[in-house]
C-alpha cells in the first residue's frame, strides 16, 4: 500500500504511544484537523493497518438555574443551618423570616429535605431528623457535581467518575431540577495500531507526495510521475453553499406571467387605489351591496374621491344598474349615486384591472374615425344597441395585489395577490373557460382541478376552481370564474361573450412549496428562503 502523508504522520504517531488515542489526540500530535485525520485513519483501518473503536460518553455542564448554586449552598442546605440554629423546629411559614429564601423556595425544598432525610414537615413545621451534632450533613454527590462544574466547566462524565464522584446518582437527583444540568452524549473514536501497520512502518515505508488537481509545475519538472492523485469521494459532507436567489413567492409570480403570456395573453395593469366605478359599479355590483361595506372595503381618506371616465360611459353604467338601459336586463331598481362611484378604495380584485381593458378594448375594436369623433383619445365611444360593432377577440391578465377585511387564518390574508383574466371571444363557451384554467394550472403542476358551480354578481353562469392540495389532503378554492353577464359588457360597448376569473396567488404558491400557511410566504425565515428548492421535480 503507498502511503499519503497523512496516514504515514498517523501511523507513526500511533506507533509511538502505547495505548488507543483519541482522534482528537491524535490529530494534535500530528497537527492536523480532524477532517483530514479522518479521512486517512478510515483508509488505513480499510488497509487492516489500524483498528478504530467508538465509544460512547456524556457531557456534562451546569445549566442557567444551577449556576448561581456554584459558590453558594443549595436552598435546603441552607433551611438546614436555619433549623440546627432554631434547636431543630421552625414553622413552616416563619421559615423565610429567619433565612434568606423566598416563600417558593422553601415550598420547593421541603421536598428536597424529605428526599435527603434531612428534615420532614410534621403538621405547620419543619423538623430536622437524624441531625448530626453540629448540624453539618455531607455533601451530597450533586452538590460536588456542581461544584465541579463551576465556572463554566464541561467535563465528560468518565473523567469525573475517575475522580472519584459518584456521576450517576449525581445526574439521578439533578436531572430532577428543571434548568440545573446538561447532559451531551458524545461519541470518542478511538484508535490504535495493528501488527499489520507496525510492520508496514519497519519496512520503511514512506509517503508519496498526494494531490487533488494537477498543476502547471507538476507537469513541466515531472514531478507528477512520483505523485498520487487523491481520489474524489462524492459520499462526503460538504460544506452547503446557499446561492442568491429571488424569492419563493416571487418565482411563482413570474411564472404565472410566464405561463400566461406563453397561452397568448396579453398583460395589462391598473392602479392600486382604484374609483368605486371600476371596482363595484362597472361590474354592475349594486351600491348597497354587503362588498362595499367597511366592514369589507378598505376606503380611502385622500383623496377624496376620484374623478369618472367619459361622460358616455357613465351614462350606461347608471342605467345598467336603474333599468337595465339597453342590455335587456331590468337593472336593480335603484337610483344610482355619482357621488359613491366616485369614492376611492384599494382595490379589492383585480378585476377592476380588466374591466378597464375591456373598456379599452370595445374603444379600439370601434376603429380610428370613431375614436377621433370622441374629441379625447381616454373618452370611450358612445355605444348604440341598435348598430353593434364585431369586437376584436382578445386575451387580457393581470397579476397584482388587492386588499380585502379578510379574517386571517392559514389561507386568508388582508392584502394578497390575484391573478385576473379575461377572453374575448364571440365563439367563446363555458367549457373554453373550464378549459383554459385547466391548462393554466396544469402548466403550474396541478393536473387535479374540480369546478364547482358557484354566484357572483357580474357573471353568469358562474364556477369556483379547486385545486387538491396533498399536504393537507384536501380541495381548495384557489378563486371564481364565469362569463360576463350583459349587464356588465354592453355599457363598455361589448357584444361577443367575455370569460373571466380570479385566482388567488398566494394559495397557489403555498401549495407548491409545500407551505401550511399563506402567512409564511411573508416571514423572513432564511433556513426555509435557503432551502426552498428552485424547481419541483
Amino acid at each position: 500500500m503507498a502511503l499519503t502523508e497523512n496516514q504515514l504522520k498517523a501511523l507513526s504517531a500511533l506507533v509511538r504511544g502505547a495505548a488507543p488515542m483519541r482522534a482528537q489526540e491524535l490529530a494534535a500530535a500530528v497537527g492536523l484537523d480532524q477532517s483530514p485525520l479522518t479521512v486517512a485513519c478510515d483508509e488505513l483501518r480499510d488497509a487492516g493497518h489500524v483498528v478504530i473503536e467508538e465509544r460512547e460518553h456524556e457531557e456534562l455542564s451546569l445549566g442557567d438555574e444551577a449556576a448561581p448554586y456554584a459558590s453558594a449552598p443549595l436552598p435546603e442546605r441552607v433551611l438546614v443551618g436555619m433549623l440546627h440554629a432554631r434547636g431543630g423546629r421552625c414553622e413552616v411559614t416563619a421559615a423565610p423570616q429567619h433565612c434568606a429564601l423566598s416563600a417558593s423556595q422553601v415550598g420547593q425544598s421541603i421536598r428536597w429535605l424529605n428526599e435527603r432525610g434531612w428534615a420532614k414537615k410534621v403538621g405547620a413545621e419543619l423538623v430536622l431528623t437524624n441531625s448530626p451534632p453540629d448540624g453539618a450533613y455531607p455533601r451530597q454527590p450533586d452538590e460536588l457535581l456542581i461544584e465541579a462544574l463551576a465556572g463554566g466547566r464541561v467535563a465528560r462524565s468518565d473523567e469525573l467518575a475517575r475522580a472519584g464522584l459518584d456521576v450517576a446518582a449525581a445526574v439521578k437527583l439533578l436531572s430532577k431540577r428543571r434548568g440545573f444540568l446538561n447532559v451531551k452524549p458524545r461519541k470518542d473514536r478511538l484508535i490504535a495500531i495493528t501488527e499489520s501497520g507496525r510492520a508496514l512502518l519497519a519496512s520503511g515505508a514512506r509517503a508519496r507526495p498526494t494531490v487533488t488537481q494537477l498543476t502547471p509545475e507538476l507537469l513541466s519538472d515531472g514531478s507528477w510521475r512520483q505523485t498520487d492523485l487523491r481520489p474524489y469521494d462524492v459520499t462526503l459532507a460538504a460544506q452547503r453553499l446557499y446561492p442568491g436567489k429571488e424569492h419563493a413567492f416571487q418565482r411563482t409570480l413570474d411564472k404565472v406571467r410566464r405561463v400566461f403570456l406563453e397561452m397568448g395573453f396579453t398583460e395589462i395593469v391598473s392602479p392600486w387605489v382604484e374609483s368605486s366605478f371600476w371596482d363595484f359599479d362597472a361590474l354592475f355590483q349594486p351600491q348597497d351591496h354587503p362588498a362595499r361595506d367597511m366592514q369589507d372595503t378598505f376606503y380611502v381618506a385622500r383623496p377624496s374621491e376620484t374623478r369618472l371616465p367619459a361622460e358616455a360611459l357613465v351614462e350606461r353604467v347608471k342605467a345598467a344598474h336603474e333599468d337595465g338601459g339597453d342590455t335587456g336586463s331590468t337593472g336593480w331598481r335603484y337610483r344610482w349615486s355619482r357621488d359613491l362611484a366616485r369614492k376611492p378604495v384599494l382595490r379589492t380584485h383585480t378585476t377592476a384591472a380588466t374591466i378597464r381593458a375591456l373598456a379599452e378594448h370595445a374603444r379600439r375594436s370601434e376603429g380610428p374615425q370613431v375614436a377621433r369623433s370622441q374629441g379625447r383619445s381616454s373618452d370611450l365611444p358612445t355605444f348604440r344597441a341598435s348598430d353593434p360593432v364585431p369586437s376584436r377577440p382578445g386575451k387580457y391578465f393581470i397579476v397584482g395585489p388587492v386588499y380585502r377585511r379578510e379574517a386571517v387564518d392559514y389561507k386568508h390574508l388582508p392584502m394578497f395577490h390575484q391573478v385576473d383574466g379575461i377572453i374575448v371571444d364571440r365563439q367563446a363557451s363555458l367549457s373554453t373557460l373550464l378549459g383554459t384554467l385547466a391548462a393554466f394550472y396544469g402548466k403550474m403542476g396541478f393536473p387535479k382541478v374540480r369546478f364547482r358551480p358557484s354566484f357572483f354578481p357580474y357573471t353568469e353562469p358562474s364556477a369556483e376552481a379547486f385545486l387538491w392540495f396533498e399536504q393537507r389532503q384536501e380541495w381548495v378554492e384557489m378563486g371564481g370564474s364565469g362569463i360576463f353577464r350583459p349587464e356588465v359588457t354592453r355599457p363598455l360597448g361589448i357584444h361577443d361573450r367575455v370569460l373571466a376569473w380570479g385566482l388567488g396567488l398566494e394559495r397557489l404558491a403555498m401549495m407548491i412549496h409545500g407551505l401550511k400557511a399563506i402567512g409564511d410566504l411573508y416571514f423572513a425565515a432564511m433556513p426555509w428562503l435557503r432551502e426552498a428548492p428552485m424547481c419541483r421535480a
